[in-house]
């Protein structure tokens, strides 16, 4: 079964990727996660859409109170420390969120308070006595035989014993309405594999789950019981609605909701595609279009972690190599719906070849060919052959390519299809040979320098989500705009003006010495640490 796309139209488009813990600094994962949402967000801005992208910061966890504990810190002191990191990463990675909800902040805690009175007055959530295995990792209790040797199944760390009154939600009412929400909607959880873990623990029966804790003050009282406060994911999932609105502003609210799709990783896909759609249906509330649960990033073949040393800090990767190559290689290199690995020498190696080679090549001859031969000026075209018509062909293959490919979540997908574009261009150069045509009259050369600056127009455009600043200098050394127009132009081959000016800029991606990036790399990498 083929994914579905992520939105019928583009008019408006709302997604949102998973709201972080704080309880440690941001790693490799998700950068990975937030460029890929800024690409479809870029993306659906590019067709016109008006966007909303929500990212944040999930912080009234026992996790992250623990850390702050040891730190010495008060938590909100903690968090509001470890938001402005996170903040920082995404600012160097270029993301375009329109709003980072914090999970302890004012907006979420109306948002937090009106969801959990209605599902209460609606009958959803009563008080009863809860014992059982608890992680404070995930913030997920845990049965007997859910554990692995005694301890966290997701996290292989110690679990504690639980035992308190609290409330709880009927989590065990929604069965049947989530079967039927998969069964009815087969593509609410992408990719395919995940929605088959989700049915299999929904067909095993949903017990009802605990939402609130009397142990710790780390949280917003209950709007029903104040000696109680939320447990975590009764505050952080509904994250997602504060960031369009819900109930501060109706009529954003209205205009956006409901999410064309949440992005997250697998490990937190239960929480997204049960307990989430449950609540919403407790309290009466139009579910998300789509989820899509992402893989997990290895460094090297193992799993990164900090207490063994298998981590690179993606700010200094950014601080290296540019937030373009940082986002184009992740999300060419992993695919956007299963695990994948990721080495600074395959990273080396896809810079090179696809951004040095191919699309920095490309357009550095192209200008410099154009300023050479016609003043810096789009040449009218002259007489078409075959070659003209196949580069146009292969142009708009790949732009009907590309919008499939990003409607499908397909993000290294579209990547390349883009790239079989500034292939064929460079092939297009080689066929035709324009240094040839120089002193010739018969506009041959006019023709194809004008094919070349169309091709990269149309490749800078569909290339822009992934690279958006090396993108952009591109646009403006050929006096486009990419703007919402942009994703309609790049159907067309005729949308540069001639005698309009051509701008040469600097080379795009230096090419880099693989050995001498790595031997530099390991030895600043020894240096810190």
């Amino acid at each position: 079964m083929s994914d579905p796309p992520v939105a019928a139209h583009y008019g408006r488009f709302y997604l949102t990727a998973a709201i972080d813990y704080v309880n440690g600094d941001p790693h490799l994962g998700h950068a990975y996660e937030k460029v890929g949402c800024d690409a479809l967000a870029r993306h659906h801005r590019l067709q016109g859409a008006e966007v909303r992208f929500t990212v944040g910061s999930d912080e009234h966890s026992q996790s992250v109170e623990r850390a702050a504990r040891a730190e010495g810190l008060d938590p909100a002191a903690f968090c509001d420390r470890q938001v402005a990191v996170f903040q920082a990463l995404f600012e160097r990675l270029d993301i375009t969120y329109t709003n980072f909800v914090r999970t302890s902040g004012a907006a979420n805690r109306r948002t937090t308070e009106r969801l959990l009175s209605t599902v209460h007055e609606r009958g959803h959530i009563y008080k009863g006595m809860y014992a059982a295995w608890f992680c404070p990792s995930c913030e997920q209790f845990y049965t007997e035989k859910e554990l692995i040797d005694g301890h966290c199944p997701v996290h292989g760390s110690a679990v504690e014993w639980v035992e308190e009154e609290n409330w709880f939600f009927r989590l065990s009412a929604f069965q049947e309405p989530l079967l039927r929400l998969f069964a009815e909607q087969p593509g609410f959880l992408t990719p395919g594999s995940r929605r088959n873990e989700m049915l299999n623990v929904i067909g095993a029966g949903l017990e009802d789950i605990s939402i609130s804790r009397g142990f710790t003050a780390w949280g917003f009282p209950l709007p029903f019981d104040p000696e109680q406060v939320a447990y975590v994911w009764f505050d952080a999932l509904p994250a997602y609605i504060t960031g369009v609105g819900f109930a501060a502003d109706d009529a954003e609210f209205a205009r956006f909701w409901p999410a064309d799709v949440h992005v997250i990783g697998k490990d937190i896909t239960r929480f997204h595609t049960i307990m989430w759609p449950a609540m919403l249906m407790a309290a009466g509330i139009a579910l998300p279009a789509r989820v899509h649960s992402h893989g997990f990033i290895t460094l090297g073949g193992r799993k990164m972690s900090k207490s063994s040393g298998v981590r690179i800090d993606p700010a200094t990767l950014v601080e290296r190599f540019g937030s373009d190559a940082v986002r184009y290689v992740f999300l060419s290199e992993v695919p956007f719906d299963r695990d994948g690995d990721f080495s600074l020498e395959t990273f080396v190696d896809r810079y090179n070849a696809d951004l040095a080679n191919d699309y920095g090549n490309l357009v550095s001859r192209t200008e410099k060919m154009t300023q050479r031969y016609r003043q810096a000026r789009v040449p009218v075209p002259g007489p078409h052959t075959a070659l003209d018509a196949d580069l146009e062909a292969v142009a708009l293959r790949a732009v009907a390519e590309h919008a499939a490919a990003m409607d499908s979540i397909d993000l290294s997908g579209a990547i390349a299809a883009a790239q079989r574009l500034v292939a064929r261009a460079n092939l297009y150069i080689d066929e035709t040979k324009p240094w040839h045509m120089a002193r010739e009259q018969d506009g041959r050369l006019d023709t194809v320098l004008h094919h070349l600056l169309e091709a990269i127009r149309v490749a800078t455009t569909l290339l822009h989500p992934f690279a958006p600043r090396a993108t952009r200098r591109v646009a403006d050394d050929l006096g486009v705009a990419l703007d919402g127009r942009a994703g309609q132009a790049a159907r067309r081959f005729d949308v540069l003006v001639p005698g309009n000016p051509v701008g040469v800029g600097e080379i795009l991606f230096p090419r880099l010495d693989r050995d001498r990036v790595l031997e530099d790399w390991h030895r600043a990498s020894r240096a810190r640490h």
